[in-house]
């Protein structure tokens, strides 16, 4: 994998507000090559100086906001930030994803959006948690309304796999993630003990394939995230890079 090992600000949203700078400076001394933003319309310039300063990349942007105004600013910002993987986090009912009607309205949002990111020059992509896996379609094999979400979607949407959020909903997830294939540009890199409420370890020490899940998206931008965690924030954040770091190496 010759791309950086990137983490996810939202994993460290409350000491960004402090001091975003500072954190940012913390994740690069302990080894990361990138971060993926989630709140791009606060200061994108800013975020891109402080990444450029530090040798960061931006390997992603979060855009929950284009659900819900106009996506052209929101796009222009991704696009400031200097990457151009601009990824829907959530934003749809849960319900839309237990039947096939639910699905084809969000892909044709999605579809929509993918057209506007691309005249931005940003390909659009989707990022699941539990809801968008529990569901299985009977009548469509049983698969994950995931799978079936990606057949409907345009080719150019791409989609970051939670491999978590995917776990908890039910998936063998490098199994999922090889049925989804190049489909799958990013991975959300997160540990636990696999329920939906309780706080992410360190990736490697929890109930998640780690190696096998790697395996299973090579080509895949790897990024660590952590919805919440119960011990050192930091800590926890510099043994997920050594760990996933000692796995890429091999």
């Amino acid at each position: 994998m010759s791309r950086p090992l990137s983490v996810q600000l939202y994993s460290v949203r409350t000491e960004s507000a402090a001091d975003r700078a500072g954190t940012l400076g913390r994740l690069a001394a302990m080894g990361y090559g990138a971060v993926e933003a989630f709140d791009v319309t606060d200061d994108a310039a800013g975020l891109r100086r402080i990444a450029d300063d530090l040798g960061l990349d931006v390997s992603g942007a979060h855009v929950v906001q284009v659900l819900t105004g106009d996506p052209g600013p929101v796009f222009d910002a991704v696009a400031t930030l200097g990457t151009d993987l601009a990824i829907v986090p959530a934003g749809f009912p849960h319900e839309d994803f237990t039947a096939y009607d639910g699905l084809a309205r969000v892909a044709e949002r999605l579809n929509s959006l993918a057209a506007r990111a691309g005249e931005h020059g940003l390909r659009l992509g989707y990022h699941n948690h539990w809801w968008e896996i529990e569901p299985r379609l009977a009548d469509h094999g049983g698969r994950h309304a995931l799978e079936v979400l990606a057949e409907l979607l345009d080719p150019a949407v791409f989609l970051e796999v939670d491999t978590y959020w995917a776990a908890v909903g039910g998936a063998d997830v490098p199994a999922l993630l090889g049925r989804l294939g190049e489909r799958v540009a990013a991975l959300h890199l997160k540990d636990g003990p696999g329920t939906k409420d309780d706080p992410n370890v360190a990736v490697g020490g929890g109930t998640m394939p780690v190696p096998e899940v790697l395996d299973a998206a090579p080509g895949a931008w790897r990024v660590v995230e952590f919805d919440a965690c119960a011990g050192d924030l930091f800590g926890e954040l510099q043994a997920s890079r050594a760990y996933v770091s000692a796995l890429e190496a091999v």
